[in-house]
Formats: C-alpha cells, sequence, structure tokens
C-alpha cells in the first residue's frame, strides 16, 4: 500500500489518490482510525497495480484473472528440512482443486512451487500475485519440487472468477487410547476416528482416512504451531497414519533416523489440509 496524510474517510474507498501534478497514483483503499473518522494516516493501493483490473474491465466488462486451482501456504524451515529444498523458499502446494488446472497438469500437495512462467517464487505470496496478473488461458511453465528434486509441468491458466464459482456449490463407536510416545513426541493426544468424535467435532463424511487429535499438550511446538482437537492427522512426512499405533511408529523411526521434525499433513473437520512441521523431543 501506499501511505498518505491525505484526508481520507469512510467512503472515499476506491476514489482515486492523485499527486500534486494532478495524476492518479492510486485507489484509496482504507485508513487507520480507532474512532471511524480520519486520523490523519491513509493506505491506498498503487495505480501500478490496479491497471491490469482497469484494462481488463475496460475491455470485458468484467475481471478476468488467472487461476491455478491450488491451495498454498508459506514454507517454514522445519518444512524446507523435510522436504529436501535447502532453503525457505517457494509456495507449498497444501491441497489441489479436483477440477482445476493444476490436478490436469499433475500437482499434487506437496509439491512446492518455486519458479511461475519464469519468475522465481521466493514466498509463498509471490504466487497468487503473478498468477492473478497472467491472461486466462495462457500456457505457463511451473519449476517444483518434489521429493527433493526439481520437475516443470506445463499448466494452461484458468479464471479465477470460475474456480469461486465452483467452489461455492459445493463403524462403532471408537475408544480414547492411553496416552502414548506419540503424545510425548508430538504433543498431541490422538484418537480413531469414530462416529461419536465425527459428531463432536463436526467432522464431514468426506473425511474418510487418518486420526483425530483429540487434546494438544500446551507446553508442546504443536501447540505453537495451532494444532487444535478436532483436527486429524492425515499423514507424518508423506506416508499415510493408519491408527494412532502407526503414528507413534512413524514418529519413533524418524527420531531413530535422525530426524530433527516430522512433517505433518493436518486437515480440518471440512477436510482442508495443511502442512505443519513440528520439532521432535
Amino acid at each position: 500500500y501506499i501511505q498518505t496524510d491525505a484526508s481520507i474517510n469512510k467512503g472515499n474507498s476506491g476514489g482515486p489518490l492523485f499527486n500534486l501534478d494532478g495524476e492518479v497514483i492510486g485507489i484509496n483503499t482504507a485508513i487507520l482510525s480507532p474512532s471511524g473518522g480520519s486520523v490523519g494516516i491513509g493506505f491506498a493501493t498503487p495505480a501500478n497495480t490496479v491497471q491490469p483490473v482497469i484494462e481488463q474491465l475496460q475491455k470485458f466488462g468484467e475481471t478476468r484473472r488467472g487461476w491455478l486451482g491450488v491451495r498454498i501456504q508459506n514454507v517454514d524451515d522445519g518444512i524446507a528440512e523435510n522436504l529436501g529444498l535447502g532453503a525457505t523458499r517457494g509456495a507449498l502446494v497444501a491441497g489441489v482443486d479436483d477440477k482445476g488446472p493444476s490436478k490436469t497438469a499433475g500437482l499434487k500437495a506437496g509439491d512446492v512451487i518455486v519458479k511461475f512462467d519464469g519468475k522465481p517464487i521466493k514466498e509463498s505470496r509471490d504466487l497468487p500475485k503473478l498468477v492473478a496478473a497472467t491472461p486466462v488461458g495462457k500456457e505457463v511453465e511451473l519449476v517444483i519440487v518434489r521429493g527433493g528434486k526439481e520437475q516443470t509441468k506445463t499448466i494452461k491458466l484458468g479464471r479465477l472468477e470460475d474456480g469461486e464459482k465452483l467452489a461455492s456449490r459445493d463403524g462403532p463407536k471408537g475408544e480414547l487410547l492411553e496416552k502414548t510416545s506419540a503424545q510425548k513426541a508430538l504433543g498431541l493426544e490422538l484418537a480413531n476416528l469414530s462416529d461419536e468424535l465425527r459428531n463432536r467435532y463436526q467432522i464431514k463424511e468426506n473425511v474418510k482416512s487418518g486420526v483425530i487429535i483429540t487434546g494438544v499438550d500446551p507446553r508442546s511446538d504443536a501447540a505453537e504451531k495451532r494444532l487444535q482437537p478436532g483436527e486429524i492427522l492425515l499423514e507424518i512426512n508423506q506416508e499415510p497414519v493408519a491408527d494412532p499405533a502407526d503414528a507413534v511408529k512413524k514418529v519413533k523411526a524418524l527420531k531413530d533416523g535422525g530426524k530433527k521434525s516430522a512433517l505433518l499433513i493436518v486437515a480440518n473437520g471440512q477436510g482442508d489440509t495443511h502442512f505443519v512441521a513440528l520439532a521432535l523431543d
């Protein structure tokens, strides 16, 4: 944003911000105001950022932004180590839309996009900006890291607005296990999915695998990373978790192998996934 001391009040959003030469340099967006009125600090979106949107509105009467059909997240040090990146870079694919362009191109959860159309992706927020500014229907090359090795994928961009429309349409009771070394290692209490726990945590039927987190040690790295009861542990280091005992086994194998962290894939009750790297005690 451009920070300005020009007087901006409620109702000014969307209006132009001029310089002293009468040139439009931004679009008024927000104010910093404890009271609701102007206190002399305002923010505007730079004109260079909104120019492509203006051109689309002039040409089509609507916005037409590029779309990959992936959910992404940042890469931290733990994730970078577990995925063999060597450094914190790129955008980690946390999920792939079944009807999106990335699914057709063969992208998978766990891939890290490090280059888009020849431009490096240093952090996850770089990717949406580049994709949105790319014409719908253009074929671009993605460089991804999968299994520690770089691969190149060609993908034909879809339209973001179409993806938003798609998104808008859219046994016996188990017993809680006693605390195990998985809880001690990861700060998590785990249980098999059951009808009782599904109802308690409002977990949708499309979540069919993994183990449910029923407790989080408040002193653990898991608590620091904001894991919560009711989330589902799907994978540890990109291997599916069949049951709590399997989680214990996988954690022990990582510790015995000298690993400092474990890479988890965790889903919420809706089935949306994200990656978390937890330190091994």
